[in-house]
């Protein structure tokens, strides 16, 4: 048996009766009856249950190892199926029609779906590289098309001047966002950003801010589905390092407005203003998960999930994360607790910045 048998073996038993049959002796033909009708309801997509009764296998029974695999693929596939996941082929001509459309430069697939860590409820995130003039109606008639007549594409801007526009659309029960980005200004931004220079700026749908850096982070991160002009693939390469002084730059800053964050939320003790100090601790702790990825040289360039990646880091605060969700979870509105908080915060600052 290989290495991961036990855990299989484990599943296979959901499936049968708790009577194993002595080592080595063959199943009987109405076993392998009862086996073979197993398997086929999981084909057909017929319900089996966790605990049917219909088998019994000895835990050293290969055919037991066999079954395990066929019904947890059988399932998995199922799952698949049913979540309407999209397959890698079909992600490539969307993006070839996409790059039809008058202004778009290319496409590139962000997300868990380019790290390789999506799973069957994920959303899939394109990137839609364009230079204006952008054929919003071309847009509109591919999005009708594989999403159903309700589609609808927005113009560029409409979500705001950094996340831009695009669609929200439901390809075969799967979430798929298209996002827009203008290519020349994600280019002036990463011209900002290997000269050390950068912002946040307010952008509905980011309580920390829009880092104008994270347009060059996304498309290092991404991958290029399709790109007629090689400018993408060019951009992608270019971005694969984080900017030196973009890193100096970042970890210094960011640092310095967290402490100073912190200290202003003294101020709001006196009074036990609950949503001020919240609001301060959130914005310092997330500046320190910029100073962190800075430090490592990595891309951060979304909020969610930006405490979790910055406790990862090598350099990172012990019980980064964890103290991190402590201190904002349990704030309170007693002054005791809003001062302890504060406290948490400023020693977990102190130590971000002794990081290195």
């Amino acid at each position: 048996m290989n290495a991961g048998a036990p855990s299989a073996l484990a599943t296979a038993r959901r499936y049968c009766l708790d009577r194993p049959f002595p080592a080595g002796q063959p199943p009987s033909s109405s076993r392998r009856t009862a086996i073979s009708a197993t398997v086929d309801r999981s084909r057909r997509g017929d319900d089996v249950p966790a605990e049917p009764g219909v088998l019994a296998l000895d835990a050293h029974d290969e055919l037991a190892e066999f079954l395990a695999g066929v019904l947890v693929a059988a399932r998995w596939v199922r799952a698949l199926h049913a979540a309407g996941v999209i397959g890698e082929q079909q992600l490539a001509d969307l993006a070839l029609r996409l790059t039809a459309v008058g202004g778009v430069v290319g496409v590139v697939l962000g997300g868990s779906r380019a790290r390789g860590t999506h799973t069957a409820t994920s959303d899939v995130d394109l990137g839609i590289y364009y230079r204006l003039p952008l054929d919003v109606a071309g847009l509109g008639i591919v999005a009708r098309d594989v999403a159903g007549p309700g589609a609808a594409v927005t113009d560029p801007g409409a979500w705001g001047p950094w996340v831009d526009g695009g669609a929200w659309l439901h390809v075969e029960d799967t979430a798929v966002d298209w996002i827009y980005r203008d290519l020349d200004r994600v280019r002036t931004c990463w011209r900002e950003a290997q000269a050390g220079r950068f912002a946040f700026h307010a952008q509905v749908g980011h309580p920390l801010g829009w880092p104008d850096f994270a347009y060059a982070g996304e498309i290092a991160l991404g991958r290029v589905l399709a790109d007629p002009s090689g400018a993408l693939g060019e951009l992608h390469e270019a971005t694969g390092r984080v900017p030196p002084a973009l890193r100096e730059t970042v970890r210094t800053r960011t640092l310095w407005e967290a402490s100073f964050t912190v200290d202003i939320a003294r101020k709001a003790l006196p009074r036990r203003d609950t949503a001020y100090v919240a609001g301060c601790l959130f914005r310092a702790i997330g500046l320190c998960c910029h100073a962190l990825h800075a430090r490592a040289g990595r891309w951060l360039i979304n909020e969610k999930g930006a405490v979790a990646a910055a406790g990862l880091l090598d350099g990172a605060p012990p019980a980064f994360a964890d103290r991190a969700h402590g201190i904002l979870g349990e704030l309170g509105t007693t002054g005791e607790r809003l001062a302890r908080a504060v406290d948490l915060a400023a020693d977990l600052v102190a130590e971000t910045a002794r990081s290195g």
